[in-house]
């Protein structure tokens, strides 16, 4: 049960003098490139709320994105993670191995799909996650080129810049980036040209002609997507583009890495978002949902592929961190104890049909799409397609405003996407919802 009131509540202009008084403090001594979506300082957070150090509690539509999945201090996370602070904080895997990270790794064996033998190693970001798929793969298959996707999104380091579509923030200025990394069509159904019941088979035949003329399948390491793709604004590849893909990776030799990073661990009502067209990814990358907010990631595949890297070429100092595995042990634990698959597909259940009301009444609501907890509407301007960015600020403002925190996303910055955590009570959600409904009709 949850120690923090579960209502919103607004006492202070947002933000609240606290909050600036810190952030005068911040803007003194933080770097001006980590930037925040908010301008309030947090003093708590669980379940489905968010207090900031004036007192007020906002509806939590972000969940730090997609982290705290099963709340931002779930009691078996916190109880895990604090008897292993307990006893040592770190040796080093490297150095002299625990058990923690054993067992995470045969969680992920099981949970991950196909029933073929898998190993892993566990790392501290999703890019890192996402670099060391890379490397896997290219050891494997001694091959160097990598297929990524239009709208993709895979991290903020050198290599994942480099795989990583859209420009700002991400990109610009930061550059040069790391060669060998190609780009494809991806099955965007809403802004198919043909409509989106072509979007599957049309997008999929477009990759794969662009990797046989520009490439060539055989110097293919590996190819990345998310099943869902997360900044690119939630787009779920129209069905039949992610099958053909995986069966061209298996024809022609090429590793394929499903990056579940945002997706994973029952964000979308399953395990993990590939397993609803059934796909078995050769490596699946993860990280985010896994360890209740604790940092850790994790590269999870085919056993004979994971051991084609070389004994001390995958590692790190922290990877696998004792704390970050118990935190692990803790939200899986939490997952398994609270069906939150099942929680996810119920969010689904009252969200979907309320955003499709809002569509109906608001012409700028141009597309609702997403599965499970992870959600999205994209804003366009009145009777076009033509993305409405400045519509999506002006919302998302207005949400926090009355104490609901919702991110935006989208290549075109004009998504708005919403990532509750999946043990967020039903009563905020509705009460979420009436703050997003009011924002736009008062827009």
């Amino acid at each position: 049960m949850s120690t923090l009131p579960q209502e919103r509540r607004v006492v202070t202009a947002i933000p609240g003098p606290k909050s600036q008084e810190l952030q005068s403090r911040r803007t003194a001594s933080v770097a001006a490139g980590v930037g925040s979506v908010m301008p309030v300082f947090a003093a708590r957070a669980d379940g489905g709320i968010v207090e900031d150090v004036d007192g007020n509690r906002f509806i939590d539509f972000g969940s730090g994105i997609a982290v705290t999945t099963v709340g931002a201090s779930a009691e078996a996370v916190v109880r895990r993670a604090s008897a292993q602070l307990a006893d040592f904080t770190h040796t080093c895997f490297m150095v002299t191995p625990y058990e923690g990270y054993v067992e995470v790794a045969e969680q992920l064996a099981e949970l991950t799909p196909g029933d073929h033998a898998k190993k892993s190693a566990l790392f501290n970001s999703g890019a890192e996650a996402v670099e060391n798929a890379v490397k896997i793969a290219r050891a494997y298959t001694k091959r160097t080129a990598v297929v990524v996707f239009d709208h993709g999104y895979h991290g903020r380091t050198n290599l994942t810049m480099a795989l990583t579509s859209k420009n700002m923030p991400y990109k610009q200025g930061f550059g040069p980036f790391a060669p060998e990394v190609y780009r494809v069509p991806v099955a965007y159904g809403y802004r198919w040209p043909t409509g989106a019941e072509n979007a599957g088979a049309e997008a999929s035949a477009q990759a794969i002609d662009q990797i046989n003329k520009q490439i060539g399948a055989e110097n293919v390491a590996a190819i990345i997507i998310e099943p869902v793709l997360g900044e690119g604004g939630f787009i779920e590849p129209a069905k039949g583009f992610l099958p053909a893909i995986r069966q061209f990776a298996s024809d022609n030799g090429i590793v394929f890495v499903a990056d579940e990073i945002q997706s994973g661990f029952c964000r979308t009502g399953q395990w993990f978002a590939c397993e609803d067209e059934g796909i078995v990814p050769d490596l699946i990358t993860t990280a985010k949902g896994i360890a209740g907010g604790l940092p850790l990631s994790a590269v999870t595949g085919r056993a004979e592929i994971m051991d084609a890297a070389h004994s001390g070429g995958l590692g790190g100092t922290y990877g696998g961190n004792p704390v970050a595995c118990a935190g692990a042990l803790g939200a899986i634990e939490t997952m398994r104890e609270l069906d939150l698959n099942a929680k996810a597909k119920r969010i689904e259940e009252v969200m979907k049909p309320r955003l499709t009301a809002m569509q109906e009444k608001f012409d700028i609501i141009g597309d609702v799409r997403g599965r499970g907890a992870m959600i999205a509407i994209e804003l366009v301007k009145s009777g076009t397609k033509e993305p409405n960015p400045k519509a999506t600020a002006q919302i998302a403002k207005a949400c926090h405003a009355e104490g609901v925190l919702v991110l935006t996303t989208g290549t075109y910055s004009n998504v708005v996407r919403f990532l509750p955590p999946l043990v967020i009570g039903e009563e905020l959600l509705t009460d979420g919802l009436d703050v997003l409904e009011a924002a736009f009709a008062a827009l």
